[in-house]
């Protein structure tokens, strides 16, 4: 059965972006002319996703008005959730609990992309994995120069932590997991994905792929310049 759901992180604060990010959360910073975080919402849906949830902290607000102003739920035929953390960032696995606890993420599997980051890959592949028993199923690239001792390791198949053999490779903040992942997580608490991916990954439970597709971390300026030329120049 197809993957319908996704969920996109957007609660940060994009210190590293200020002064963009002083008055607009980076989810709507342009990209391109186009809010950062639409780039995932219009490819999540071209690949079928239809049931989309973000989370929202920082500029709440705002990016609820903006998102509103640009009507994206009718224009892409999807159905988009934000789910207002208060108070404390709940930090990412906290933020997916919580959203499970209102019911804006089915309790099945989901895809999970990270807001601040850009790329070119085909969610459609995604939406017809099939993670049986596994409890996560993560997308890596190579290091870029910020990450050059990369995250996790890739060895037929499965992902492990950087203390196996072979060569380290960066997550690409896409993945898709199941709610399983996090039953351990109390709702409301504040908590990192990374120690129960790490977890999982010790129990043989987390497999992953390597992307080629074009992908920028979108957390400085000056990556940010870097991206959009790179998109004048592909348009």
């Amino acid at each position: 059965m197809a993957i319908t759901q996704a969920m996109i992180l957007a609660a940060g604060k994009g210190t590293r972006m200020q002064p963009l990010t002083l008055h607009t959360p980076k989810p709507l910073v342009p990209v391109a002319g186009k809010p950062l975080i639409v780039w995932h919402i219009e490819r999540l849906a071209q690949a079928g996703i239809r049931h989309i949830t973000l989370n929202a902290g920082y500029l709440a607000d705002v990016l609820i008005a903006g998102l509103a102003d640009l009507n994206l739920e009718e224009k892409l035929n999807i159905s988009l959730h934000i789910s207002v953390e208060q108070g404390e960032p709940l930090e990412t696995a906290g933020g997916i609990k919580y959203a499970l606890h209102q019911g804006l993420l089915n309790h099945a599997p989901f895809i999970l992309v990270n807001g601040d980051v850009w790329t070119e890959y085909d969610f459609t592949s995604l939406r017809d994995h099939k993670l049986g028993d596994y409890l996560a199923h993560l997308i890596l690239v190579d290091n870029p120069d910020h990450n050059l001792a990369g995250d996790f390791v890739l060895h037929e198949g499965k992902v492990s932590t950087k203390a196996a053999n072979g060569s380290p490779l960066t997550f690409a903040g896409i993945s898709v997991l199941s709610d399983k992942l996090l039953d351990e997580v109390a709702v409301g608490q504040i908590a990192p994905l990374a120690p129960y991916l790490s977890t999982a990954m010790t129990q043989s439970k987390v497999t992953g792929e390597k992307m080629h597709n074009k992908w920028v971390d979108v957390g400085t300026l000056e990556r940010l310049a870097s991206l959009e030329q790179y998109l004048d120049g592909n348009q």
